[in-house]
């Protein structure tokens, strides 16, 4: 009780971010010197359900000698099941709520919304069956017949110790009038379990007698020395104009200043009447992300919090901006010896060398409290809990997927993000996570209406939280703007704000920054557009390939670099093999996510390398064609002379040609491109053009719908059209042509009209079935204060995080199997993939032996594990998975599953043969470090 009730001071005055400790504090009596002591009681107390029969039965020697003095128990055995009816965090919390009633005059509704913390000091808030079940036996809390009033003075004599050892005895008459919000029980709850877990270390706290002589306050000393825990950011607001401050942090090139919107996001941060949400609408290549970074620094010095959590939409986008948060991270003002933990979140960060490289010599070894990943358990492939690979942190201590979000800044995908909207265990260490950040979503209008679902509901939680929240998009529909907005404000808004939040929904001005405040009305900034654009002709291309590879032949006499962009795997490659037979294999590259993880990096990089920038990559001479999927849309900073695309829906076919003359080559008038490829042109298929209307490819639909598609092309229809006269002007038209797309009016010619009918029809239901879906598993908004968290995640998911279950369950998505793919060589043994390059310091990766009678030495262990594969949505559907499974099984190596194995412990192993191929599930497995993974009918 003492460790515990003392780490949460310790946390309280050097780890908690100040804007928790303000929301902490906001409803009690005393302000933030009783808050802490509140923190400090709950955390001694939390353990008092220990203190009952149900508990002290569980090990018999001990509870004999209780019987000696007095505290009769029945054994364990019967018992029975009734034990389990009396968890200790559910008895601490009825123990505790009825002391409150009886020692200090409280009601029982007064009771609830403090006693949850303890309560759910296990992950779960207690539900009100189980309270009420526990409240018809109770002998689970103190023994029937003479002993009960010897129990009962035991368990009050506690609890009167600890609130005089906490001081709170004063506290205790004026918290019993306080309405304590949800989100502070949530905090609260969260912190409890942080200190259970920080104090029941055997490492930082050992037990007695095997700790050495010392008083309490150098025993907390001492475990405190020993977690080394680094303290919060705590951001300074930057005195500097707007592009003094841009070119403090980022490293601009000399001369340059901050864009407009830049400045606009700087001023609208400053100007705000408390730090809240602010969206972004910018064009591509217009520097959001250092706006964002800088309106956190300003937003974070004016709400105390202690840290950025940016979400982004892939784990490629994540590891793109991890190196650009830690240059940004260096250059913030700090006292010298500064440590910020700081994290990659998502399921593959440990392979992350920029990541990895933060761990340093990783000589504190602090063994977990509470197992995140694999316990005592044999695991099995087909273990549906299974989580993804070892995820590395900064700090030891923050290790494992439930405490890992706790560090000052992560970047990671919007998965993160979205489970603090899922029901499941520990929910309120995600909550508290989040708390105390200034959270960046990138990508806004990548999220379909299920992801939505999620995001909004999380959004009205930030709100509550007083979290300030910085949305980034270039191609964000009106009304899903006003949609993020009202979530964030929640439902307490006047007249007045509903006709503001009716014109945030209709504004149609292009960049565009709007801002509100919980419970406030928007207010919208709209700063000029930079000087950069770009004037893009687009045209109709038929749906061949022999038609693409004769037009590009035309195209490319001259020579130059395209994109062509598929909207599915399937289509990349039959389109890349065509061109090949035209071009040659070394002009053409292809990029899709079917990749080994290992290869797929590679492949971003040398994406970079050669279509990057102006100085800063090599771009090849000749004629060269990348044959990509949607991986092509974000995060790279490439550039092409022409584009070929399948029609997508107008905001990705606005981000693909944002890769269009995405740099000046030449000035203004691109004279270092090939003269027939100076005007920027995007060429459109993947449709019959020829039909009545327009006919997208069944993969498109597949992906898409049809609905978006149309509107799509309809949208497009005055530039497709109107020829060289009538360009897509970047970005001038971005917004018109999305609102254009995402308007409820069907808008169209008159012979669409009945196809865009249907097609909605068909997206209607969708949607519908989408967010119903989606609301199975969703948090419920903030309750009226003073209400318990009681039943807070009933009927959750339980452990959700990053098994298969879990990330499917905040996307629309399958199931999907994640394998590591080695090679099986003709002796049978196993080995790393044959075409690996040496890594970083010259170590030769490919084909290291990988016995599977011991563990692989770490360096062989990691470089299999680097080579992860998500299987495509063909082993999504229920019986090809089982199958798969099934086979995946009988590769099962034993000596790979053990603490010392935490790169491949877990993992299903997919071996290739030395042709690079397999069979699976019906199915055959070609690979190529060229053209990734290539599945066909066997």
């Amino acid at each position: 009780m003492e460790d515990s009730a003392a780490v949460a001071g310790r946390l309280w005055d050097e780890w908690l971010p100040m804007s928790v400790r303000g929301l902490i504090a906001d409803p009690l009596p005393g302000g933030q010197v009783a808050a802490r002591r509140l923190v400090g009681w709950l955390a001694g107390v939390h353990d008092i359900g220990k203190a009952t029969p149900a508990f002290a039965c569980q090990v018999e020697q001990l509870a004999q000698v209780m019987r000696g003095h007095g505290l009769e128990m029945r054994s364990r055995e019967a018992m029975g099941a009734d034990r389990r009816l009396a968890l200790h965090g559910l008895a601490g919390q009825v123990l505790l709520g009825e002391w409150l009633q009886e020692r200090h005059g409280w009601t029982v509704k007064q009771t609830g919304q403090f006693t949850v913390a303890v309560g759910g000091h296990h992950g779960v808030p207690p539900e009100h069956g189980q309270i009420q079940a526990l409240h018809r036996h109770p002998d689970l809390l103190r023994t029937h017949g003479p002993a009960r009033a010897l129990w009962k003075r035991v368990q009050d004599e506690l609890l009167d110790a600890c609130a005089a050892e906490f001081g709170v005895g004063e506290d205790l008459a004026d918290w019993k009038t306080v309405k304590l919000p949800q989100p502070v029980q949530v905090l609260l709850s969260a912190l409890v379990i942080v200190c259970d877990w920080i104090a029941s270390n055997r490492d930082l706290f050992p037990y007695f007698p095997e700790d050495v002589p010392r008083t309490g306050p150098e025993r907390i000393a001492a475990a405190w020395a020993g977690l080394d825990l680094p303290g919060p950011w705590r951001a300074e607001e930057p005195a500097a104009d707007a592009h003094e401050l841009f070119a403090s942090r980022f490293d601009p090139p000399p001369g340059a200043k901050a864009r407009p919107v830049q400045e606009a996001a700087v001023e609208l941060a400053r100007e705000m009447d408390e730090p809240g949400l602010m969206v972004i609408e910018a064009p591509m290549g217009e520097g959001k992300t250092e706006a964002a970074l800088a309106a956190a620094e300003i937003l974070a010095a004016r709400s105390g919090a202690g840290g950025v959590f940016f979400a982004l939409p892939t784990m490629a986008t994540g590891n793109a901006m991890f190196p650009r948060l830690l240059h940004w991270l260096d250059r913030l003002p700090a006292p010298p010896g500064t440590r910020y933990s700081v994290l990659l979140a998502h399921s593959k960060a440990a392979l992350n060398d920029d990541f990895v490289g933060l761990l340093g010599d990783g000589g504190q070894r602090i063994a977990a409290v509470d197992l995140d990943g694999h316990g005592s358990e044999q695991w099995r492939p087909s273990s549906r809990d299974r989580v993804a690979g070892a995820e590395l942190v900064a700090h030891a201590w923050l290790r494992g997927r439930k405490k890992a979000m706790l560090s000052s800044f992560v970047a990671g995908t919007i998965d993160q993000l979205l489970f603090a909207g899922l029901k499941s265990r520990h929910l309120a260490l995600r909550h508290l996570a989040i708390a105390g950040k200034v959270v960046v979503i990138d990508e806004a209008h990548a999220y379909d209406t299920y992801m939505s679902v999620y995001l909004d509901r999380v959004l009205s939680w930030l709100g509550a939280y007083r979290v300030p929240v910085v949305v980034l998009s270039a191609t964000l529909p009106a009304g899903r703007r006003r949609e993020l907005a009202e979530a964030y404000a929640g439902k307490e808004v006047t007249r007045a704000a509903a006709n503001a939040f009716e014109a945030v929904g209709k504004a149609g001005d292009y960049p565009l920054l709007t801002a509100v405040t919980p419970g406030g009305a928007p207010l919208m900034r709209r700063p000029a557009a930079s000087a950069r654009g770009t004037q893009v002709e687009v045209k109709r291309l038929d749906d061949d390939v022999d038609v693409l590879a004769d037009r590009l032949e035309r195209e490319l006499a001259q020579g130059g670099c395209v994109l062509v962009v598929r909207n599915t795997v399937r289509r990349v490659l039959e389109a890349a093999a065509v061109l090949r037979q035209r071009f040659g294999e070394a002009n053409v590259t292809v990029a899709h996510s079917c990749f080994v993880d290992v290869d797929r990096a590679a492949k971003d990089a040398s994406l970079l390398n050669r279509f990057g920038p102006p100085g800063k990559a090599d771009r090849p001479t000749g004629a060269h064609i990348v044959v990509a999927s949607q991986v092509a849309e974000q995060s790279l900073d490439v550039d092409f002379d022409l584009l070929v695309t399948d029609l997508a829906p107008i905001d990705l076919l606005l981000q693909r040609m944002g890769r269009l003359h995405r740099h000046q080559r030449g000035g203004t008038e691109q004279t270092d491109r090939p003269e027939r490829l100076r005007q920027a042109r995007c060429l459109i298929t993947g449709v019959d053009w020829n039909a009545p209307v327009p006919r997208p490819v069944a993969g498109s639909v597949a992906v898409y719908g049809a609905y978006a598609l149309l509107r799509s092309a309809a949208a497009l229809l005055e530039h497709l059209d109107g020829g060289p006269q009538r360009p897509v002007r970047l970005p001038a038209d971005i917004s018109p042509l999305v609102q254009r797309a995402y308007t409820d009016t069907l808008d169209g010619p008159p012979g669409w009209t009945q196809a865009l009918e249907d097609a909605r029809a068909r997206h209607e239901e969708h949607r519908a079935d989408q967010a119903e879906r989606a609301a199975t598993f969703r948090l419920d908004a903030a309750a009226r204060p003073g209400r318990p968290l009681f039943g807070w995640v009933a009927a959750g998911v339980g452990d959700a995080d990053d098994t298969r279950q879990g990330r499917a369950q905040v996307r629309d998505s399958r199931e999907s199997l994640e394998v590591v793919v080695v090679q099986r060589r003709a002796d049978g043994s196993l080995a790393t993939l044959p075409w690996l390059k040496p890594d970083r310091k010259g170590r030769v990766l490919a084909g290291l032996p990988l016995p599977t009678e011991q563990v692989p030495t770490a360096l062989a262990a990691r470089t299999a594990a680097s080579c992860g594969l998500r299987l495509p949505i063909q082993f999504s559907f229920p019986d090809v998975m089982d199958r798969a499974l099934d086979e995946l099984e009988e590769l099962y190596v034993e000596a790979w599953q053990t603490n010392d194995s935490h790169w491949l412990a877990g993992q299903l192993i997919l071996p290739l043969d030395e042709h690079c191929q397999t069979h699976l599930a019906g199915f055959t497995l070609r690979y190529s470090p060229s053209d990734g993974l290539e599945v066909t009918r066997a």
